[in-house]
């Protein structure tokens, strides 16, 4: 039953009909390097609070990588998610076209488990992604991590659409 779920979801519709399995729209070498710049962004981290550091690595569709840790404000509300940190970082140099996310936190920056978006993260990159084509990326290491696509993540979503 689960090895029949992951294979349903584990393909896009392209323009003319035709399916594309996730594994084919970043390839194997971009997601272990996305992987290797969000665990890089972990060190950037400011947690004194939580002391739960989070890193993420942000694809465009130009094979440009941005990244973005979380950043924390004793207010808690003006805290910072890495991955919002990211696209904001992205959006403010002029991208607009975005492939993937990779994601990375855990507690003091060790990394046991994986690590989802937030659901205000979710909520920001389904503003900017087509939710059945943007994937997520979320790892344990570069040879340890799942993909989804941010509507398994974000079913039903809201987004500019609707507005």
């Amino acid at each position: 039953m689960e090895r029949d779920n992951e294979q349903k979801n584990s393909l896009v519709r392209r323009e003319k009909g035709e399916l594309i399995g996730k594994q084919n729209l970043v390839s194997h070498s971009v997601i272990r390097n996305m992987i290797r710049e969000a665990f890089e962004s972990l060190k950037y981290a400011y947690t004194p609070y939580s002391n739960f550091r989070v890193g993420a690595a942000l694809l465009t569709a130009s094979q440009k990588i941005y990244t973005g840790c979380n950043i924390e404000n004793a207010a808690y509300g003006p805290t910072n998610c890495a991955e919002r940190t990211a696209f904001f970082k992205a959006i403010s140099e002029g991208e607009s076209d975005f492939k993937a996310i990779a994601v990375v936190g855990g507690k003091n920056g060790a990394v046991s488990d994986y690590c989802p978006p937030c659901g205000v993260c979710r909520q920001v990159i389904r503003e900017f992604v087509d939710p059945y084509k943007f994937l997520v990326i979320l790892a344990k290491s570069e040879d340890d991590y799942r993909m989804f696509f941010l509507e398994e993540l974000l079913p039903l979503s809201f987004g500019p659409e609707y507005v």
